[in-house]
Parts: C-alpha cells; sequence; structure tokens
C-alpha cells in the first residue's frame, strides 16, 4: 500500500489509550507485539519503558524524522479544526476539550519524535504495510491495529479487509483491532462478512466491549485468534 508525504496526517495515540483500546493486561507486555500503521504513536517508546518488547510497522517510517517533524506542523491545526468542527461525534469524558485533546496527542508525536531514530536503528520501527508485512509466520504473539482496518470501510474493500488480517494472523498468534466502526460512528459493514470468513476457516473470534470510547460508538474490539491448526482462509 504505497502512501506520499502529502498524504501523511499524523496523528499519535498514547500508551494508555492503547492499553484501553486493546485491552492490554500486564502480562501483555511479556508478550512479542506488532503494531501495525502505528504511525506517531507513544506506544513503542513507553512499551519499551515498561520493559516490554514491541515493533511498529507503518509506510511513514520510510520518512526522516524532520519530515515527520514538520509534516504534524503541516497538519496539526488542520486536524484540530476539523475536530472543532465535528466535535459532536465525540465523547468528551475522559478528554475534557479539544484543546486537551490537542495536547495529548501532540505530547504522544513528540515522545515518538524523540524516540524514532534510535527505534529504528534498533529495529524497532519498520516501514510496510498491510496487506503484506516484512515478517515471518509466527514471529508475534500478538499484532494490534487501531484506527485503520473497519473505520476505512469507505476505502478499503472487504477483500483488503480480509487480505489484511490474514497477514496478521500469519505472523501473530492473535490480532486485535479497534474500533469496528466506520468514520460516520456505524458498524462497519466488513465486520460480520469478516467475523464469518475466519469462523468459517478455523479462527476463534470475540467481539469485546473495552474501557475506551471517544468516538461514539467506538467502545468495540475485534480479537481473531488461531484455534487449531488451519488453512488458509
Amino acid at each position: 500500500m504505497s502512501i506520499s508525504y502529502e498524504s501523511i496526517v499524523p496523528w499519535g495515540r498514547s500508551y494508555s489509550e492503547y492499553g484501553q483500546m486493546f485491552a492490554l493486561e500486564p502480562h501483555d507486555l511479556n508478550k512479542k507485539i506488532l503494531g501495525c500503521g502505528d504511525g506517531p504513536a507513544a506506544f513503542n517508546s513507553e512499551c519499551l519503558a515498561h520493559n516490554g518488547h514491541c515493533i511498529s510497522v507503518d509506510p511513514v517510517y520510510r520518512y526522516s524524522t524532520h519530515a515527520l517533524r514538520q509534516r504534524i506542523d503541516e497538519t496539526f491545526d488542520a486536524v484540530m479544526a476539523q475536530t472543532r468542527a465535528n466535535r459532536d461525534k465525540f465523547l468528551w469524558t475522559h478528554i475534557p476539550s479539544v484543546e486537551a485533546l490537542g495536547a495529548q496527542r501532540m505530547a504522544a508525536m513528540m515522545r515518538f519524535l524523540d524516540d524514532f531514530a534510535k527505534g529504528k536503528r534498533e529495529g524497532r520501527y519498520i516501514p510496510g504495510a498491510l496487506p503484506a508485512l516484512p515478517f515471518v509466520n509466527d514471529a508475534f504473539d500478538l499484532a494490534l491495529s487501531s484506527h485503520f482496518l473497519f473505520l476505512y470501510s469507505d476505502m478499503l474493500s472487504k477483500e483488503f479487509h480480509i487480505d489484511a488480517i490474514f497477514e496478521m494472523v500469519r505472523v501473530a498468534a492473535e490480532v486485535r483491532i479497534f474500533p469496528v466502526v466506520n468514520l460516520n460512528a456505524q458498524t462497519s459493514p466488513y465486520l460480520e462478512p469478516v467475523i464469518n470468513h475466519f469462523k468459517n476457516g478455523g479462527y476463534a473470534i470475540e467481539l469485546q466491549k473495552v474501557n475506551y470510547e471517544f468516538q461514539k460508538g467506538g467502545h468495540t474490539m475485534l480479537s481473531i485468534r488461531r484455534a487449531l491448526a488451519t488453512d488458509s482462509p
């Protein structure tokens, strides 16, 4: 999946948000974690600080720290303006205001930028994109995908979703995807067909309500686990 510099809209989420979105327990940090499409999130950096093991993969990682910082500066005000214009689509409980959201997102992105060059040298930030990941089979215990699959159902086909998820379960024993609604806060039309597809392939499926809801209706995570030895779906 190719990406141009002009199409990048950086928007990083925090370590605590990852914990809530994906219902991560302390023992999950002992797992080998893959973050798919993490972008400028703080999770990788803070996971390391908590003695966890995480590798993040995203096409934007082919750019330099300077280029990503510049793109954050170029797009931040526009994203904030869009959020203000659509503030009725969000719940302002844990995050009390648009200004607080901006401060939280910027803090997460600065944490990422401070870690990016070092993390890239250490192999924690790897350029790549679904549905073709640059990892061998069973490289990870847990793969996470935040605010990509299902959210952009108008732009990504059902076939893309199936191919992307199969690629994640190829490299990880469990996949967790959040949220399962689209940009209009409606359940993705691909959710049921995706669930049926992987159930028929012998995978264990769970829809779990999590302790996180910022986008209205966005409070459910999809978990897909390998049950027994399965054939390709």
